[in-house]
């Protein structure tokens, strides 16, 4: 009796799920939904039935399928997904994806420009490429993205996933995932997800009684009543509802002859049923496989060696058999549904299920498995030399298996350190970790060393700071083997470089007294050129005096004996670092090193390098003048390559920039972009620096409670955040409290800022050292000419920020000398310093008018106007208010704010004019007599006369025709 092909039983609920899903979808409301269940529970099937119901809407609709290596291949289900599309014809123009065109590089071949790997892209930010390409195939019609046996996958590739179902909403886009219902990341991520609201988990259960019933009718394509008690009964106690058992029972009993078609339309059972579970699903593949001859079922159990998934060639150099007797073996087990094409690549075949080849295998002892897994491995090797691509982890799992553990530790390293190029840190990280727990009994112990060093790196990169092997012992036990010192040394290197990273720098100190002790007087450039550059880079975290000069010197010791020694990579870094230590003495040397920095990436193809230090470069050339046109050509460069975490910290940079210049509205949108990038593409790097310019952002405006709130988002990045503090007391606090006329607490903040600084340096030096912190303490009395040129000897105080203040500082200095005409001529520089900087330039002259009128220089009550009308409008009422108080000190007279002041032109409140004198000003063009004026502003004449005459002082007009000419002129501006 024959089966005929199968339908979907008994999930109708799921079914409905599934359509309500595609519904949303198709108007613009993504989702995901897990199948989630035990092998064989129908989760496939039931993601079969979603993509012909996406297929039948006209849906665009996409497949991947993790491979059979499991997490040794990163990404592969979106590859194989994505290909797709090219296939049909329906993938978009490349250029309408921007600079994620290159991110998706390292997925499609067709769009590797050969400068994909330049972008080192993180899983998420690979994400959000995939994200935006799914929009775009989707818009309009929706899109169907199915990926099946998660429960295998990466952990890049779950971090992708993860990505997708926080920002499926609202988007055309559905996610249907299929994964085992066992302990793996994957099933943990569903469940997370399904907390979260993010994504709905499906738990299929097995099939009732009826549902067998029914299962077992629509497969022998009869009416559920015509199937016998009997055979219901046993199929629903054998199979415990597992779909895929049920059918495979059937087959054999179908195919064994125990089924008969009887004349009432009803199924007969010939002979008492024989079926055992699990061993049925064994003896029913293994009757089957007979059928098909031995030397056709050493073929599939071969297959089943390399795994669910398996390469047609592979298996015949294996097995080293003609193609003639291999296409029969593929069309006998097609035709008894053992195996099928597995798309996309022509060459690969999936069993039917992955039971399947593990029912080949249950008869096979383990000696019986080791050979025929070192079989494929060698086959794999002469048919791929090299072993490029996922054909290196396929031929390390079959090593393993085969038991060769150095053979197996040795592939796992290389792929492993091709994935850290590739830019897939974590799997690098557990594929370095797998082989170097194989490589134990390894007899090259430097080759070890040389894994473990590695290791270590990726370690450092994913945030693995507490791994086991990241411990000093572990080197121990590599000398004890007879590593030589200089690999052991090396290894101690690697070891502070993690410590730097994770914060631990006392420790990292210790790694580094140890790697200098090793190496000895007579170490070569090799050696000392990464130990170096991480001792210069130690030094930027001490508090000693020397620190900067040590670090200088180090880092100039490690970029020459890197280029001595052809170490490009750490050459270039070395060369940044120093760039970044000479901005606070010679900004020019800081550009210079950069520009060095930069060569030597371009000389050695290190894209990534070469515009990081563009970036860097651009940054200094922002702080000597206040321009961003060369960084705003950095972050293109960044975009372009497809560097896209760098180019959101240079947009990070412009933000704060637009902050200084008191652009808040520009500020405020792109600190928000900034702030939904890094926390989409987890750039926790970045994130503290973002949030330190938001806090600026409220402080210069004098919002107190807002920038209280923002830096108290700081406290969750812990130690990453504290580069940040001295810039969140100086460039926040400080000037919060000076807005609100807060002066001592001003003076608190940026004492605070200034022990901040001390401890860990800032790289921008704007957080008040060399600019605000020295004009507080002239204007406090603290600070005289000694401190002022002790500071003013650094290169620091000449940027742009800095210099305005510095200049403010230097006039009260030379007022209070009673050198007024040289004070008065430092306030126009001063002035003209500040242009960019609205805000600042205004609470300097605010600051500075107080000293000069108690000195006697200068023009004060002009700066207090100055500064109460810019105040005023900007909406810092303390500032304007104790202008105004300033200025009746002065004797000065003060313009009463009421309603209406503000149509008064700045140019004409600076000169003190009310707005009933600016009313009466207006008039005066008609040149209309004092009565005529009183009666349209219905005041007495008496008063115009004297709005007229204080008009004149004013205005310095010697009568009243000037005044009226004056006004016209008025009038047309």
């Amino acid at each position: 009796m024959q089966t005929h092909a199968p339908g979907v039983v008994g999930r109708d609920g799921e079914i409905a799920q599934l359509d309500q899903l595609l519904t949303a979808t198709r108007f613009g409301r993504g989702g995901a939904v897990f199948l989630a269940g035990e092998a064989g529970i129908g989760k496939s099937r039931l993601a079969a039935v979603g993509t012909t119901t996406a297929l039948d809407n006209g849906m665009v609709t996409l497949r991947g399928r993790v491979g059979a290596i499991g997490a040794t291949v990163a990404f592969r289900p979106f590859a194989e997904a994505l290909l797709s599309l090219i296939r049909r014809g329906e993938m978009p123009e490349p250029e309408a994806l921007g600079p994620y065109r290159r991110v998706l590089g390292r997925l499609i071949p067709d769009w590797d420009y050969g400068d994909s790997n330049e972008t080192t892209a993180s899983a998420v930010l690979l994400g959000e490429a995939v994200l935006r390409l799914l929009e775009l195939v989707g818009r309009d019609r929706g899109c169907l993205l199915v990926l099946e046996d998660l429960q295998g996958s990466d952990p890049e590739t779950l971090a992708v996933i993860e990505y997708l179902l926080d920002n499926l909403e609202d988007q055309p886009i559905a996610l249907i995932a299929t994964v085992r219902s066992e302990r793996c990341p994957a099933a943990e991520l569903a469940q997370l997800a399904d907390q979260r609201g993010t994504a709905v988990v499906i738990e299929l259960q097995p099939l009732d009684r009826d549902d067998v019933r029914r299962l077992a009718a629509d497969r022998l394509a009869v009416s559920p009543d015509a199937v016998p008690d009997q055979l219901a009964e046993r199929l629903w106690t054998d199979s415990a509802g597992i779909p895929f058992i049920v059918e495979e029972l059937l087959q054999e009993a179908s195919r064994s002859g125990q089924l008969l078609s009887g004349t009432d339309g009803k199924v007969q059972v010939a002979d008492e049923l024989r079926m055992t579970v699990p061993a049925a699903i064994v003896r029913s593949i293994s009757s089957r496989t007979e059928q098909l001859g031995p030397e056709s079922r050493e073929l599939l159990v071969l297959a089943a060696v390399i795994g669910h998934r398996f390469p047609l060639s592979v298996v015949r150099q294996a097995s080293n058999i003609d193609e003639r007797q291999l296409l029969a073996t593929l069309r006998a087990g097609l035709a008894a549904q053992l195996v099928g094409p597995d798309e996309p690549v022509p060459d690969w075949y999936a069993f039917r299920h992955p039971l399947t080849a593990e029912a080949l295998l249950a008869g096979l002892n383990p000696t019986e498995r080791a050979a025929l897994a070192r079989r494929c491995a060698d086959a794999v090797e002469v048919l791929h030399p090299g072993l490029p691509g996922e054909w290196s982890p396929m031929v390390a799992e079959l090593a393993e298996t085969g038991g060769d553990p150095i053979r197996a530790g040795r592939l796992f390293a290389e792929t492993g350190r091709r994935s850290f190029d590739e830019g897939s840190m974590r799997s690098a990280a557990n594929l370095l970790d797998r082989a170097y727990t194989l490589l134990v009994d390894d007899p090259d112990v430097g080759y070890r060393a040389d894994v473990l060093g590695s290791l270590i790196l990726a370690l450092g990169e994913t945030g693995q700071f507490e791994h086991p092997v990241a411990r000093s012992e572990v080197i121990d036990l590599l000398a004890d083997r007879g590593l030589d010192s200089r690999r052991v040394a090396a290894l101690h290197v690697r070891l502070a470089e993690l410590e730097h990273s994770a914060g631990r720098w006392s420790s990292a100190m210790t790694h580094v007294a140890t790697a200098r002790s090793l190496l000895g007087p007579e170490a070569g450039d090799a050696d000392l050129a990464p130990l170096d550059a991480i001792a210069a880079a130690l030094e930027m975290t001490r508090t000693s005096p020397g620190r900067l000069k040590s670090a200088a010197e180090l880092g100039t010791r490690a970029a020459e004996a890197a280029k001595r020694a052809n170490l490009p990579t750490v050459e270039a870094d070395a060369w940044q670092l120093l760039g970044i230590l000479a901005r606070e003495h010679d900004l020019e040397q800081s550009i210079n090193y950069f520009q060095r920095a930069r060569q030597v990436a371009t000389d050695n193809s290190l894209g990534l390098q070469r515009v990081i230090a563009h970036i860097f470069q651009a940054g200094s050339i922002c702080l000597a003048d206040g321009s961003v046109a060369e960084l705003e050509t950095a972050r293109q460069q960044a975009l372009r390559i497809g560097a896209i975490p760098s180019a959101y910290e240079v947009e990070g940079v412009l933000a704060q920039q637009a902050v200084l210049r008191a652009e808040y509205e520009l500020a405020a949108v792109m600190i928000e972009e900034c702030l939904e990038v890094t926390r989409r593409l987890k750039l926790s790097r970045g994130a503290p620096y973002v949030l330190v310019t938001k806090a600026m952002l409220a402080g210069h405006q004098a919002r107190r409670a807002e920038m209280e709130e923002t830096l108290g988002e700081l406290a969750v990045y812990g130690e990453r955040a504290s580069h940040e503090l001295p810039l969140s007391y100086g460039l926040a606090r400080t000037f919060c409290a000076l807005l609100e006329e807060k002066r001592d607490l001003a003076e608190s903040e940026m004492a605070q800022a200034l022990a901040y600084d001390a401890q860990n340096p800032t790289k921008f030096h704007m957080a008040g050292k060399y600019g605000l912190g020295l004009l507080l303490g002239v204007l406090a009395g603290r600070n005289g000419w000694a401190h002022f040129e002790a500071v003013t000897e650094r290169a620091a105080s000449g940027m742009r920020w800095n210099r305005q203040f510095v200049q403010w500082a230097q006039a009260v200095l030379l007022g209070r000398d009673g050198r007024g005409a040289e004070a008065s001529a430092m306030v126009e520089l001063a002035l003209e310093s500040s242009e960019l900087y609205p805000m600042a330039r205004h609470l300097g002259l605010r600051l500075v008018a107080e000293p000069a009128a108690a000195d006697g220089w200068g023009e004060p009550i002009t700066w207090l106007r100055q500064a109460e009308d810019h105040f005023h409008t900007a909406d810092v009422p303390a500032v304007s208010s104790a202008c105004r108080s300033l200025l009746r000190q002065l004797g000065a007279t003060v313009s009463q704010r009421r309603m209406g002041s503000d149509q008064v032109p700045a140019h004409l409140r600076q000169l003190g004019i009310t707005s009933r004198e600016y009313e009466v000003c207006l008039l005066l063009v008609d040149r209309i007599g004092n009565k005529s004026i009183a009666s349209r502003l219905h005041i007495s004449p008496r008063t115009v006369e004297k709005h007229v005459a204080s008009l004149m002082t004013k205005t310095r007009q010697p009568d009243r025709e000037a005044l009226s000419s004056f006004a016209r002129t008025v009038l047309q501006d």
